[in-house]
């Protein structure tokens, strides 16, 4: 089997649709670089001092207590990006506000954001998390970057991708052809292309949602769940499975690979809060791979990359995965 580099990957897609600009594939190079040091890090685990909490006092913007991890990863993806005159900012789940570029530096055309370790409650018991990134382009005309500049649907997303270190690293990719997958070859240093179009079943017996949640539940979704509960002899017809990781992208990445749906719905202990999820940095990153990959991705009424963001860290209910069982569930809230 021949043996395809992210970066022939990359070039290969330009020559064929043009969607890859140099400067675009240079920004995808650089992220990569990124993930490979993130997930060397991730694997050195204890050995390398980097498990557990940061400081009892470090919260980020969200209100979560800061994993020594997550700011590591988080200086990694700032210091890789800031030089190479591609980006005119970044902004991270991790940071209150937008990160321009040093004027020291070139500024680029692009805007990147990311959620630098996702499944964070997960590091220190060695389960898959991950890297999250989108990219969009920088507005006409833009001189200073502010934060009204990220706030794109998104569907005007020109690339998105995860990493998950797992028991193998692999980064996914879309650039608007598809999905793709590479996995890292730790002894050569090199991401190499392991599957050239992913794609999600329509169909699906596995869904995930954090189920001790179940009593503020919202009645659509208590709705779906219970017809999946009730198996064989339920209306479905069918026995569902569930699974849980706690990371999105590990559940996300299994979705891709097999099919299933992932929700995060809203609940009754917040009224005025649409979600947990980030749209900017998780919810539109996944739905625009997820759509790309043939499934669907919607906050329960709406298609996510139709959502015009209000704000940097907005937060948003998503379902997504499977389209069949994703079109049933926001039929009950559209219903409701």
């Amino acid at each position: 089997m021949k043996r395809i580099s992210l970066t022939q990957h990359l070039i290969e897609e330009q020559r064929q649709h043009n969607t890859i600009p140099a400067e675009l594939r240079l920004l995808i190079e650089v992220v990569s670089r990124a993930c490979k040091t993130i997930s060397h890090a991730v694997g050195k685990g204890a050995l390398g001092e980097v498990l557990g909490t940061s400081d009892a006092s470090s919260e980020n913007i969200q209100g979560e207590i800061q994993k020594k991890l997550d700011i590591i990863s988080n200086d990694i993806l700032l210091e890789a990006n800031e030089w190479g005159g591609h980006l005119a900012a970044m902004a991270s789940e991790e940071m209150e506000s937008i990160h321009p570029i040093p004027n020291r530096y070139p500024m680029g055309e692009y805007l990147l954001l990311f959620d630098p370790l996702d499944g964070s409650s997960n590091i220190d018991v060695n389960v898959s998390i991950g890297t999250i990134f989108s990219v969009l382009k920088a507005p006409p005309g833009m001189a200073n970057p502010t934060e009204q500049d990220f706030l794109q649907p998104g569907r005007q997303q020109v690339a998105a991708g995860y990493a998950v270190y797992g028991p193998q690293t692999v980064l996914v990719l879309t650039t608007g052809n598809g999905v793709q997958s590479f996995t890292l070859d730790r002894e050569m240093g090199s991401w190499v292309m392991t599957d050239s179009r992913a794609q999600i079943p329509e169909d699906t017996k596995e869904y995930a949602i954090n189920a001790s949640n179940a009593r503020h539940w919202h009645p659509p979704v208590s709705r779906y769940i219970d017809e999946l509960q009730a198996g064989v002899t339920g209306e479905r017809g069918r026995d569902f499975n569930m699974r849980w990781v706690a990371s999105m992208v590990a559940d996300v990445h299994r979705i891709l690979t097999r099919g299933g749906i992932f929700m995060y719905p809203a609940d009754a202990r917040d009224p005025g809060k649409p979600g947990k999820l980030r749209l900017m940095y998780e919810a539109n990153p996944m739905a625009f791979i997820v759509e790309q990959a043939g499934g669907a991705a919607t906050d329960g009424r709406h298609r996510i990359l139709d959502i015009q963001p209000e704000k940097l860290h907005q937060r948003v209910a998503v379902f997504l995965g499977s389209k069949n069982e994703v079109e049933r569930v926001t039929s009950y809230h559209n219903e409701a």
